[in-house]
């Protein structure tokens, strides 16, 4: 497997309060694809550093130019107290009966560890629609499978049931590289009500790694593949992107160093590479990704060679 990196699409400068900075976690929705117009998802982040979630619509068949940038947020944080008061981050989309769920991480910053994360759900009637959180409470929280903080789903309908691959933190520590932040899995029939497994699906395995972030998982005739970021590997610190098989959905195994793609020799992409998302659009395979400072960058497209 080899990627092809294309070019560096998409990097926010000021362009609102809201959008000062970042555009992370990009997810991908075709508008037209006789066209080939998509439109990216993606968190940014005020000059404090509040995260919101914006989108920017990319014509792949014009050197991968951006048409229009949203002017104002998908989903802004939420007031004073609540779960994503602090900052709205992109997980995934789902569609269901002519609607269209927005899966998202709420901010919460804590005392005694750095943040506490969990899972929002907003909605809309397309995708040009409005969407709207459908509840001041996370769709997923902490619970007795999961008592520290989770992060980033992935969410597939297959089998008559919807599917989501998550992150949790195992433990807190004196600082971020003992989280012990793994993958794991639930199931619900109406995108609502979950149940959790209580299982780790795919582990850390290499030397001083610490966290495995935002998985991405497609179907595909063999079976399942997943994408993610993987931080700290020996000696390197910073994110990589990895790549997992299973057969079952459930039972993971790891093939990091056939991922076919990596960081670049200088550049924007030169330290750090994380949050991909793969997408096919007219027989042809895409990946959208981050480089340096987790976003800050902006983000980039590569395609399956």
């Amino acid at each position: 497997m080899n990627w092809q990196k294309i070019k560096q699409v998409f990097v926010p400068d000021k362009n609102f309060d809201w959008m000062f900075s970042h555009a992370a976690n990009p997810v991908p929705y075709v508008l037209d694809a006789q066209r080939e117009i998509v439109r990216v998802f993606f968190t940014s982040r005020t000059e404090s550093n509040i995260s919101h979630i914006g989108y920017v619509d990319i014509d792949f068949l014009n050197d991968y130019k951006v048409l229009h940038i949203s002017d104002k947020p998908v989903l802004a944080p939420g007031t004073l107290g609540l779960f994503d008061d602090s900052g709205t981050a992109m997980g995934c989309l789902v569609e269901k009966d002519h609607e269209l769920y927005l899966f998202y991480l709420g901010w919460n910053l804590k005392v005694t560890v750095p943040w506490l994360n969990t899972i929002g759900l907003a909605k809309a009637d397309s995708v040009e629609g409005e969407f709207k959180k459908t509840s001041l409470a996370p769709v997923m929280d902490r619970s007795h499978e999961d008592p520290f903080s989770i992060s980033y789903p992935s969410v597939l309908f297959d089998g008559g049931k919807y599917k989501m691959w998550y992150g949790s933190n195992l433990s807190w520590g004196k600082d971020q590289s003992e989280m012990q932040h793994v993958i794991k899995y639930a199931e619900s029939v109406d995108l609502v009500n979950w149940k959790r497994t209580n299982e780790i699906h795919v582990s850390l395995i290499h030397k001083n790694e610490y966290a495995l972030s935002k998985p991405w998982v497609v179907k595909t005739d063999e079976g399942y593949t997943m994408w993610y970021s993987y931080r700290a590997n020996g000696d390197i610190k910073t994110y990589r992107i990895g790549f997992a098989q299973s057969a079952d959905g459930k039972n993971w195994k790891r093939f990091d160093e056939n991922a076919g793609i990596t960081v670049s020799a200088s550049g924007w992409d030169s330290e750090m590479i994380c949050y991909p998302s793969v997408f096919k659009l007219n027989n042809k395979q895409y990946m959208l990704y981050n480089g340096n400072g987790y976003g800050k960058t902006g983000f980039g497209v590569a395609t399956l060679i």
